[in-house]
This record gives structure tokens, C-alpha cells and sequence, in this order.
């Protein structure tokens, strides 16, 4: 039985339209406008325990509203969300006792305590027994390296230091769904490389249920499974992150190490099937449809204007098929 189902869900909201100025001002308080636009448009998907999801998509394309709902602080404009057996919005309480959330920026750590301070105060809310809270902490300490942290006030800490710490105290009451929307950004790669490992090891561990938004899709190539892709507030694509893949990641890029360069390489091979995306003196990337061209012939054209030292060949990565398909090259198979 999933752990999260939604069925039909729509959110709209009321957006005031008024005139520029004193004028439009005083005309919207007596005879107020409004348009009706729609965040997300009737979707449905069921997630089971333990799944990790990466639920993406452009800025407005829904991403954030569906997580509010999630966990309760929107209520659906139509549809049904059932989270472990509760309805969100309507038993608020209950359902944030079985979750957790990361929002961005945004803490849930108080600002003048230490960090231990406010684990503790997050042990008292959720009553975590004294077993389960000195274990949590020791492992979480040692996974996201929080020894030297714990007895630091909260706005002392570095951006990097208080989202490892936020992400500590997100689970500490071992919730059964965790929600994180942009949980890396702005943070530095070593950074993230804990964040990330956590969720894994976490997720190994208990069965726990996460949902990750996240615009650092490298996030996504590291822990998620899954892939639901929303777009203009309807899903396009819901399914494992390799099958999304296989499916739409058409292109190959090749790296070619070269010498003796005679002349422009993408100036003399403009009509060929595959296109330069970089040229220097020493080194050429090319990328190219596997389905209408292939290496060797890709090798014969350039070979005409350069050598050949040496080429690296990879697949298209997550984040370059997801820009084709926000241009709409590639979503319409």
C-alpha cells in the first residue's frame, strides 16, 4: 500500500488585477478583480515506503505548491492527498509528528541557541524516547560532521553548517516522509557529497519515505530512483530515473584531444548530423544524435581538418536532456 497518494489534486489561486497608481489602487478597493490561475493542474502518482523521489521541474512549474500541500500547509483547491493514512491539511498536527521537511533557506533551528539546544527542544516537541535521540544524534554527528557544531549558536554557523545541521534535525524523530525542496543550494561541493551520502545511508537504514526537489540535478543523479517530472503544474513523466533516461536522452557527447588543426572545425562540418559545442586549439566537443549518427563517421569528417590524439565518449546527462525537453525537442516521442 503506497505510503503517499495523490489523486486528482488542483491548486488554484485568486491573483488581484489592478490598474498602475493611485487610480488603479482606489478602483481595486471598491471593485476588486481577480484572474484564477492554476499551480498544479489534476495529478496523481502513488509513492511507496522507502522510494526516493526527485520531483522536478522549471521555477513555477508546481514543484513547491505540491510540497505545501504535502505536508499540509496548503489546502488542495480539489483532489486528494493521503499521507500515511491522514489527510494533511486536515489533521496538520498528526501528519507533521510523521514528517519532516527542508525548505531552502528557511530553519527550523532556533537563531540564538546552539545547535544542541535546539536538537533538544525538537526531542521534547516530537517526544523521541532518550534511546532513539542519543543514537540518532551519535550516527547523524559522525555521518554529517557536527562534533565541533553542536555547541555553536545557530547564527554563527556558515550556510554549509547550518543546512547539515538542518538536515540532522529533520530526522531526529525518524520520520516516515521527509520532504526536502533545494536542500544544496548554494552549497559547496563537500558539502553536498555529505548531504547527499545521509539521505542515502538513512534511507538504506530505516525505509524512509523522501521526496527531493531540487534544481541541482546532480542531487537527483546521486540519490533518487525515481523521477516524477512536473511541468506548467501537469506531470509529463513519472518513472525510474534510467528509463527517463533511456528514453529521452538521445545524445551522446564526444571529447576529442586533438593537434595540427587546420582550420574551423564547426564552420567546415556545419552540414554534418552532429554539432560543436566547444573548440579550441587542443580539444573539440561534439554532441550527436546515436539514432542518425554514429562515432566512426564522426571521426572520419574531422579527421579532414585536424589529428586525432585521443576521445572520450559519454552519455547526455540529466540536466541536458531536461533542457531539450523544457524546449520541447524531446518530451513529444
Amino acid at each position: 500500500m503506497p505510503i503517499i497518494k495523490v489523486n486528482n489534486l488542483v491548486k488554484k489561486y485568486k491573483i488581484s488585477q489592478k490598474e498602475h497608481g493611485m487610480v488603479g489602487y482606489i478602483k481595486h478597493l471598491f471593485h476588486p478583480k481577480y484572474k484564477e490561475q492554476t499551480a498544479v493542474n489534476n495529478i496523481n502518482f502513488n509513492i511507496e515506503q522507502g522510494e526516493l523521489v526527485g520531483y522536478i521541474g522549471e521555477n513555477g512549474a508546481g514543484k513547491s505548491t505540491t510540497i505545501k500541500m504535502l505536508t499540509g500547509l496548503l489546502t488542495p483547491t480539489s483532489g486528494e492527498i493521503i499521507v500515511n493514512g491522514i489527510v494533511p491539511s486536515n489533521k496538520r498536527i498528526e501528519n507533521n509528528k510523521q514528517i519532516g521537511a527542508v525548505f531552502g533557506q528557511k530553519t527550523q533551528l532556533w537563531w540564538d541557541l546552539p545547535v544542541i539546544e535546539s536538537f533538544r527542544l525538537i526531542k521534547k516537541m516530537y517526544e523521541i524516547p532518550d534511546g532513539e535521540y542519543r543514537k540518532n544524534l551519535k550516527k547523524f554527528t559522525q555521518i554529517l560532521d557536527l562534533e565541533e557544531l553542536l555547541e555553536k549558536q545557530v547564527k554563527n554557523l556558515s550556510l554549509g553548517q547550518k543546512m547539515r545541521c538542518e538536515i540532522a534535525a529533520t530526522f531526529l524523530h525518524n520520520p516516515k516522509v521527509v520532504y526536502l525542496d533545494e536542500p544544496t543550494i548554494g552549497l559547496d561541493i563537500l558539502v553536498k557529497e555529505k548531504i547527499r551520502k545521509f539521505i542515502k545511508d538513512i534511507n538504506q537504514e530505516k525505509n524512509t519515505t523522501v521526496i527531493l526537489t531540487t534544481h541541482d540535478l546532480k542531487d537527483i543523479e546521486e540519490v533518487c530512483n525515481r523521477i516524477i517530472l512536473i511541468d506548467k503544474g501537469t506531470i509529463i513523466y513519472d518513472g525510474e530515473k534510467e528509463t527517463f533516461k533511456n528514453k529521452y536522452g538521445k545524445h551522446i557527447i564526444a571529447e576529442f584531444v586533438i593537434q595540427n588543426k587546420k582550420s574551423n572545425i564547426a564552420l567546415e562540418t556545419s552540414k554534418e548530423e552532429f554539432e560543436v559545442l566547444e573548440e579550441k586549439e587542443k580539444n573539440i566537443k561534439i554532441k550527436f544524435n546515436h539514432d542518425k549518427q554514429t562515432i566512426m563517421n564522426i571521426v572520419k569528417a574531422i579527421s579532414n581538418y585536424c589529428e586525432i590524439l585521443d576521445m572520450h565518449i559519454q552519455e547526455e546527462g540529466l540536466e541536458e536532456i531536461l533542457k531539450e525537453i523544457y524546449k520541447g525537442e524531446t518530451i513529444n516521442d
